[in-house]
């Protein structure tokens, strides 16, 4: 168990946990000159004979190192509430009692210290603020202790109910990867670097390898301790001390606020969704973008709060905010924050992060909304899964999950109606019926496509998913048209999609002017007219041939052979048989010959064999030709 201090400055935090432990605290000189706790201190001991460590965490009580206290207050399993009886209930006694419930500690006691310095009517007055204190909030029903560290007495009965509560405390999960927020960093001789914190997930041994900071620099663990004694492995809940080691590893690159986490894990993000709540004693409401101090774990970041269902968050309510940090934070779902305000004098509120990977365009839209209520009621992955999916048109990241609720997808619980769709980015996460719906959508489009362009053979693919207009990334709506395609449902002609059952139709006007076009093309036979001629010809616009004939091409009718010039297939056809007898004997095309065959310029006659090139039926070797035989042999198949 982690029992951490708080209440005001002077009110006996350290004096008492002297009087727990039999340690001494404040052991810098700056704090022994001051007579007060300046930054965090830690000490271990056994509240019974024979029982395990205990970890302790004494935190300063004055207004000025209220980060301090934070750094120290994560991760504690039970916090110590201090109020000297002489004083009473203080400024910071109730700022330190907000952030520990904005926190979500657990379990709190009350020690009502210095008792030895006024009378028994004193202190029950002040067991009654402090009732009054409470009541309002989780810790309503939070044993009272009057007691003396000088004197020693009372100190028995809350030392009983130490040990009662660690009976008490719920063992930490250990799934997940390993986090830990550091609060120390220092040199030891003969050792090296030493950084400490209290583990708030996973498991680490001796040997392994972990990321360190914003830039994920890979460190390897030499040896550790948990609960200050030696150990091979520390798991979550525990205070821990790791020997670390790196190349070019220096303990100025080491600060408080720093992570330690499992290399999979290492995340950090600059955009983060929480569920707010502005503490009821505020005086007033924080408005949209106002600037803050947001801490999470050791971690101390400004940012500015972007509210996202509304303009305004009055005091004692909550709402859903989104953070745009200054700098990258490491966090998960689930984690708690506390924000203070831009002058870090005054606690604001806090709140429990719901996504570390916060989007950047539409937070405010229903859909996000949706997504965020999801994650605010969930506990975990698999019970947030299948409504994270209904409001998911674009599927889920399976990578982004693992990070988001710190689970290794092999550990995932998942329903049976659940899709990995493995795409060229990676695999992304589906509701059966909703892929199927898609599915649906793609073929209700297409066939649409085609009511509306009768005389195209389909679209290619970027023009269907423009047309379709879902809201998958590319990757994605590839492998959905592979499906499809594998399945038969949709076919594909060249780079064109269409129905298996669809045929082109070309419009009535098309249909007259290619009526007309035809025998000047094939009177033209080797030699046909460019569009130009074929448009002066026949007295239309040269844009509207040439759309014409790209129309006809694509059902295979003619051929562009260069721009502005087509072949019609049986005049193609002609043109491909001469080549085979040409080439019959080994294969290789001359070019002059095959110019003397069709009787026409070496200019067309090299275009004409570069187009052979393109579809397959040639092949150009240096400086030679080829005819490749399996598609010669196709060619004679299929006849003229």
């Amino acid at each position: 168990m982690i029992v951490g201090t708080a209440g005001h400055i002077d009110h006996g935090k350290t004096a008492l946990l002297q009087a727990l432990t039999g340690q001494a605290g404040d052991q810098r000189q700056e704090e022994r000159a001051r007579g007060m706790t300046i930054d965090l201190g830690y000490r271990y001991a056994a509240l019974a004979e024979g029982a395990p460590l205990t970890g302790f965490i004494d935190v300063p009580g004055h207004e000025r190192f209220i980060h301090n206290m934070l750094a120290g207050a994560q991760g504690v399993d039970l916090v110590l509430l201090v109020v000297a009886a002489d004083d009473g209930v203080m400024p910071q006694t109730r700022e330190h009692l907000a952030i520990i419930e904005l926190l979500g500690i657990p379990e709190a006691l009350v020690a009502i210290s210095k008792c030895d310095r006024v009378e028994p009517a004193r202190v029950a007055e002040v067991q009654a603020q402090v009732a009054a204190l409470l009541a309002p909030g989780p810790y309503a029903q939070a044993a009272q202790f009057p007691l003396s560290s000088v004197t020693g007495a009372g100190i028995e009965p809350l030392r009983e109910a130490l040990q009662a509560a660690e009976r008490r405390v719920a063992q930490r999960s250990s799934q997940g990867g390993f986090r830990l927020a550091v609060d120390r960093a220092f040199a030891v001789a003969g050792a090296g670097i030493i950084v400490t914190g209290t583990a708030l997930a996973g498991r680490v041994s001796a040997g392994d390898s972990v990321l360190l900071g914003k830039a994920g620099k890979a460190v390897r663990v030499r040896g550790l301790h948990a609960q200050n004694q030696a150990a091979l492995v520390a798991e979550a809940g525990q205070r821990v001390a790791l020997n670390i080691s790196a190349e070019r590893l220096a303990l100025e690159q080491i600060h408080r606020g720093d992570w330690l986490v499992a290399d999979w894990l290492h995340a950090p993000s600059t955009r983060v969704d929480i569920a707010l709540s502005l503490l009821p004693s505020e005086l007033r409401g924080l408005e949209h973008f106002s600037a803050v101090h947001v801490h999470l774990g050791t971690q101390d970041v400004t940012a500015r709060v972007a509210l996202l269902e509304g303009e305004k968050l009055l005091p004692g309510q909550r709402m859903f905010a989104q953070l745009l940090l200054n700098a990258p934070l490491q966090a998960v779902h689930g984690d708690r924050l506390v924000l203070r305000d831009q002058r870090a004098q005054r606690t604001l509120g806090g709140g429990r992060v719901l996504d570390p990977f916060a989007p950047s365009r539409q937070r405010r839209s229903a859909l996000r909304l949706r997504q965020l209520q999801v994650l605010r009621d969930a506990e975990d992955l698999e019970q947030a899964l299948p409504a994270l999916l209904a409001a998911a048109p674009a599927g889920l990241d399976p990578q982004r999950l693992e990070r988001q609720f710190n689970r290794l997808r092999d550990s995932w619980r998942l329903p049976e109606d659940v899709l990995f769709i493995a795409t060229r980015q990676g695999p992304l996460l589906f509701a059966r019926p909703q892929w199927q719906s898609l599915k649906q959508q793609v073929l209700e489009q297409l066939a649409r496509f085609h009511e509306q362009e009768p005389d195209q053979l389909g679209p290619d693919r970027d023009r269907l998913r423009r047309f379709v207009a879902l809201a998958l990334e590319r990757p994605a709506f590839v492998s959905l048209l592979d499906e499809l395609l594998a399945d038969g449902a949709i076919s594909s002609s060249g780079p064109w999609l269409h129905l298996p059952d669809h045929q082109v139709q070309l419009s009535e006007a098309d249909g007259v002017l290619w009526a007309r076009l035809l025998p000047l093309l094939l009177k033209g036979e080797f030699d046909p007219p460019w569009v130009r001629t074929l448009a002066q010809s026949e007295a239309q616009g040269e844009a509207e041939v040439r759309l014409l004939l790209r129309k006809l091409a694509r059902l295979g009718l003619v051929h562009q052979v260069v721009r502005d010039l087509f072949y019609p297939e049986a005049t193609l056809q002609r043109m491909a048989g001469l080549l085979l007898q040409h080439s019959a004997a080994d294969r290789i095309v001359q070019v002059a010959g095959y110019r003397d065959l069709l009787g026409i310029g070496r200019k067309r006659s090299v275009q004409i064999l570069e187009y052979f090139d393109r579809i397959g039926l040639t092949r150009r070797v240096g400086d030679q030709r080829l005819v490749r035989v399996e598609n010669a042999l196709a060619q004679q198949q299929a006849g003229p």
